[in-house]
């Protein structure tokens, strides 16, 4: 198993900055992909970036320019800057790994809170 904890979260004004991390440890394992999720309330859960262990990085497309996502390998944590922010970008935030396995397996995070205000 894997254990994912997240920190970073919190209440932040509209422009602002906040910096999410998300740390992995438990049984051996071997990392593909870390991501962050965002679910806005009322929303479906949905990718807002993610990254491989070769630094291949995806964005959604409303938080490009803004957010970046980072990974430390020898320490197995993913990191989310998140820059600008604006009301939009409110909800739970989610950390999730992929495994280097045939299966892949896939973790998630117990979600942290980012709330945006004016």
């Amino acid at each position: 198993q894997v254990l994912l904890v997240e920190s970073g979260g919190g209440l932040v004004q509209t422009g602002g900055s906040l910096r999410l991390a998300c740390v992995a440890s438990g049984s051996r394992f071997s990392i593909r992909t870390m991501a962050w999720y965002h679910q806005a309330p009322g929303k479906q859960r949905e990718l807002a970036a993610s990254i491989t262990t070769s630094d291949t990085t995806h964005y959604a497309d409303s938080v490009k320019g803004r957010f970046t996502i980072s990974m430390d390998n020898a320490k197995n944590t993913v990191y989310l800057q998140m820059n600008s922010l604006k009301a939009e970008d409110t909800g739970v935030y989610y950390c999730n790994l992929a495994t280097d396995t045939f299966p892949s397996y896939m973790y998630w995070g117990q979600g942290t809170q980012v709330t945006v205000s004016s």
